[in-house]
Order: structure tokens, then C-alpha cells, then sequence
């Protein structure tokens, strides 16, 4: 006998529909809240940072996820018009692994090719030497966006960050956050060096990180270090215009750059006021060291 399609229709009673609907609905909530709650603990495996490690919190990123950047690797574009078109950097070496895994939005963390404790204390000492240096004009305070870590900050910052701040490092896994001028940060980016805050699309999102805010993986060897701190560099010329690196004379050794002062004034009233207000608190900064 000739099987028909439609006879496999006929004989699917309504009674098997009810029966499949009926699995299906108690089934799917199962497998739903299976995934919220593992979901949840991978984001509070992340750690401390900016965002409560709660249940709101948690609702707050998923909600931000749906907005957040899509591809982390493209740089920003520089307008014609923005002044200075080139930033600090002038070469990087170019990173021969592939990237690490970078997950979570606040906080974002490097879940591979982490730090070693020793390089990290060394990148840390680095750090903290550029703070000790009045010239630098920068200090160690508890970080804006981290809020469990401590930073470095400009004490007169010319480009408006999250109250001056230049840069924080993760000890979870030796990775820093920072904000560059955009050709600098195409510079990381196409060297494989590092990679764009899910949420670093200017507008709006500002009132959460500058739109130039990018996360520097972690440094593997000494070398790494180096690089690391070069980009740093960069950070501080950007947010408070002095170049660490320029000589070691007094007064006119490390100037403040009259074109990223010319920047910051185009940039008043686009800064991440709430975040400010931590900054500019009164609270003690955490070492960098510490558990983040």
C-alpha cells in the first residue's frame, strides 16, 4: 500500500498534541531557569566590579548585553574634524597569539592568558612608581568604574573620563582598563593587543565608560610589561596631557599638551557624571593588589 503524507496527519490525534504541548510547557521553564541560574553564577564568577554582584545586577547587564558592542575589534573612526588626529603611540609590536577569551560587560574579564602573581606585582610596581612622580601629576585612588580595586587618576585631567581617571589593573587576571585617544586605540586593536568595552559607543553609553575606553589584556613576560606600560603612557598623555616619558628635567620636561587641552574643552558636559561622584569621594583607595 502507497503511504501518504497526509495519512502520518490524520492519525497525529489531538490527544498526542495535547500530550507534546503538555511536555513542552513543563519542560521549558525547567530548561529556562537551568540556564538563568548557570548564567548567573558565570557572571558572579566573574568577581567584583562596577556593577553589585546580586540578582539585579545580574538583570542589569543582561539588559545592557542587548545594546552592548558587537564586534569589540574595530577601532573607532576619527572624524576629520577631531583635534589631534594622531595620538601618543607611533608603533606597537603586534601580538602573535590568538586574543584571550574576554567575558562580562561591568565587570569585563580576561578568562585566559592571564598574569603570573610575579608579573603582575611588577606591572603593579609600575604602575604605583608613575603615581610616586609629582611631574606626572597623577594619584592612587579607588577607581571610578571598579569601585573594588584602586587606579591611577589625573589630578588635573583635560579629557573628561570617569572623574580624571586614567586606567585601573584587574589582580584577578592581570588586565587593565583605559581610555586612549581613538588612533591610539585603533593602534592596540589592530595589533591584537586589546579589545573595546561592550559598551564603549559614545551617546548615550557615556554615562557608563568614555567612548574610547578599551581593555589591554593581560602582559605574559616582561617584555609584555613594557608594552603595557607604553600604552599607559598613552592613557595619562590622553586624559591629563603629560607625557611620562618626556626627559627628566625639571618644569619644561613634562608639559601638559595644548591640543588635548583644546580636546577637553570641546569634551565639557559629555563626561560620565555619576561616576564622578565616586571618584571624588572620600574614600580611601584600595591597593591594587587587593582582591578584586
Amino acid at each position: 500500500m502507497r503511504f501518504r503524507p497526509v495519512d502520518l496527519v490524520s492519525n497525529f490525534s489531538e490527544a498526542h498534541l495535547h500530550i507534546f504541548t503538555t511536555i513542552l510547557t513543563l519542560v521549558l521553564p525547567i530548561l529556562t531557569a537551568f540556564y538563568i541560574y548557570n548564567d548567573y553564577l558565570a557572571f558572579l564568577s566573574l568577581g567584583k566590579g562596577g556593577t553589585p554582584s546580586t540578582p539585579l545586577g545580574y538583570l542589569k547587564i543582561k539588559t545592557l548585553s542587548l545594546v552592548s558592542l558587537r564586534d569589540p575589534y574595530r577601532p573607532l573612526p576619527i572624524p576629520p574634524h577631531f583635534r589631534p588626529q594622531k595620538g601618543y603611540l607611533r608603533s606597537l609590536p603586534r601580538r602573535v597569539t590568538r586574543r584571550p577569551l574576554v567575558q562580562g560587560i561591568a565587570p569585563q574579564r580576561q578568562q585566559t592568558q592571564k598574569s603570573s602573581e610575579k608579573l603582575y606585582a611588577q606591572l603593579v610596581a609600575r604602575l604605583q612608581s608613575l603615581a610616586r612622580d609629582p611631574r606626572n601629576m597623577l594619584m592612587e585612588r579607588t577607581s571610578c568604574f571598579e569601585k573594588h580595586s584602586s587606579g591611577l587618576f589625573a589630578t588635573l585631567p583635560i579629557t573628561r573620563t570617569c572623574g580624571g581617571e586614567v586606567c585601573h589593573a584587574h589582580p584577578s587576571d592581570g588586565s587593565l582598563h583605559l581610555t586612549l585617544h581613538p588612533a591610539d586605540a585603533k593602534l592596540v586593536l589592530e595589533h591584537g593587543l586589546g579589545e573595546r568595552h561592550p559598551l564603549a559607543k559614545g551617546g548615550w553609553y557615556r554615562r557608563f565608560v568614555p567612548r574610547e575606553f578599551v581593555l589591554i589584556y593581560a602582559p605574559r613576560s616582561e617584555e609584555e610589561v613594557d608594552v603595557v606600560m607604553r600604552i599607559v603612557a598613552a592613557a595619562v598623555w590622553w586624559v591629563s596631557g603629560v607625557d611620562v616619558n618626556a626627559g627628566d628635567g625639571e618644569g619644561e620636561g613634562r608639559r601638559r599638551s595644548a591640543d588635548v587641552a583644546a580636546i577637553g574643552k570641546a569634551m565639557e558636559g559629555s563626561g560620565c557624571g555619576v561616576c564622578k561622584v565616586h571618584a571624588c569621594g572620600g574614600t580611601p583607595a584600595e591597593k591594587m593588589t587587593g582582591d578584586a
